[in-house]
């Protein structure tokens, strides 16, 4: 697998991070350099899967709790406060704040993983239990960078592991209603859609500069090993443990954090990838941290029987004009599908309505995706059955990867300021400053 851009923002090391570098270094390379040993089905006999949980605070808690009915067998935090909580209910799991070292000690003891980290750890411990043949729930946005993003599938889908990214909206029965009548026309062509969202707005800051370094960090916490593949930085307030996702090297922004659900509508009726090109203008962009707002133009071509597709993002509480849907209000986060029969207003759980005001329930589609009691807890359901052999989950990583580009794509037109071109089957834009923010460096050495 070829070396990434190192990038400008290659670190050195200093001599206390070294060891850990070192080791790191080492296990990605043996985890992705060599060929995949599959370890697939190590279900006891009581046909659960063992499972080992990166990250469990946050929506980590939610997601290693609604897979709690199988074994959980490690839990992983870099936080000691919130891997007690989790060591405190999962009490025969291996613990540790290295997700490197508790893959080490569970062996072939483990069947898949959940990984719910800072977005920029989210490609390291998925690609290399991905390597170990280990099944992957990741959450959202399924990577840090276009380049990891491409790579993660390809390897999903050559070890043939079972995955699911964690945009749970997808499996809102609601949405998949909607899927289904756009799949079966009842909006007639639709060329044009319009998303936006209220992020970052109250949720978290963005147009910020580096903050200067504040003392050391609370005792529960593992700096360096929280920094994982990131440049190496002085500890300072303001990252951990949510306001990270406005800074680039860490997460990214109000499109990566809400592109992935809000896409939702567009995965599940055209399963939308590959735009040829998209631009976008943005105010308060800073190289440490995503702008104040942003809206990003996509263009995506012709697939199959369906023709080309404008694609608008809005987010910093900016949105699209209330025109295209009658004027009406179109609250903090929404999804506008404009047709050549009917219009669709709705969000990434759905629960819309048309512009014609026709009732949904009444228009004949054919049931495509199956429904849930609880549907939260089928996003996740899905995905345990697709490692027991069942179907695909709906946003197995040759769904949610393809989306995942995209959204990334945007924040590197956002990031370069230029219209990128965009060569899918090259992966490149052709523009040598955009080309170099579909990757990212990492610590002198690695090879990922």
């Amino acid at each position: 697998m070829a070396d990434p851009n190192p990038g400008p923002h290659t670190p050195g090391m200093s001599h206390s991070a070294l060891p850990r570098r070192a080791f790191l270094r080492q296990t990605l390379t043996a985890a992705i350099a060599f060929p995949m040993v599959s370890r697939l089905r190590v279900l006891g006999a009581n046909n659960r899967l063992n499972i080992a949980s990166i990250g469990v605070g946050g929506k980590g808690w939610t997601d290693i709790n609604k897979v709690a009915g199988e074994n959980i067998v490690g839990i992983c935090d870099v936080d000691s406060g919130r891997l007690g909580q989790a060591a405190a209910k999962f009490t025969s799991a291996r613990k540790s704040a290295d997700w490197r070292s508790l893959y080490d000690s569970l062996g072939s003891g483990f069947d898949a993983v959940t990984v719910s980290t800072p977005d920029h750890m989210h490609f390291p411990p998925a690609m290399a239990a991905i390597r170990l043949g280990k099944h992957v729930y990741c959450q959202k946005p399924l990577t840090h960078t276009v380049w990891e993003a491409r790579q993660l599938t390809e390897a999903a889908r050559k070890a043939k592991v079972a995955t699911q990214m964690g945009n749970q909206g997808m499996g809102h029965g609601p949405l998949r209603r909607e899927a289904e009548l756009v799949r079966a026309g009842a909006l007639g062509t639709v060329r044009e859609a319009h998303i936006w969202t209220d992020r970052p707005g109250n949720f978290w800051k963005q147009g910020l500069q580096r903050p200067a370094p504040g003392g050391n960090p609370p005792p529960s916490l593992s700096w360096d090993l929280w920094l994982g593949v990131a440049p190496q930085r002085p500890y300072a307030p303001g990252y951990h443990p949510f306001a990270w996702r406005g800074f680039w090297d860490f997460g990214t922004g109000a499109l990566g954090d809400m592109g992935c659900h809000l896409f939702n509508i567009l995965a599940l009726a055209f399963e939308i990838r590959d735009p040829l090109s998209v631009e976008a203008e943005s105010e308060g962009n800073t190289v440490e941290s995503a702008p104040l707002w942003s809206k990003v133009t996509y263009q995506f071509p012709k697939k199959g029987r369906q023709p080309a597709m404008k694609v608008v993002w809005h987010d910093g509480g900016r949105k699209p004009d209330a025109g295209l849907f009658g004027g009406a209000n179109l609250g903090g986060n929404g999804v506008i599908l404009v047709g050549s029969k009917d219009s669709l207003l709705t969000s990434y759980e759905g629960g819309g309505k048309l512009l014609s005001g026709a009732p949904m329930d009444a228009i004949k589609a054919r049931q495509i995706f199956a429904r849930h009691a609880d549907w939260e807890q089928g996003h996740y359901d899905e995905w345990i059955a697709a490692c027991k052999g069942g179907p695909k989950a709906p946003s197995n990583f040759e769904i949610a990867g393809p989306v995942t580009e995209a959204v990334l794509l945007g924040n590197v037109a956002i990031r370069s300021g230029r219209k990128l071109q965009w060569n899918a089957r090259k992966l490149t834009t052709g523009d040598a400053l955009a080309d170099a923010l579909l990757s990212k460096g990492y610590p002198a050495g690695w090879r990922i």
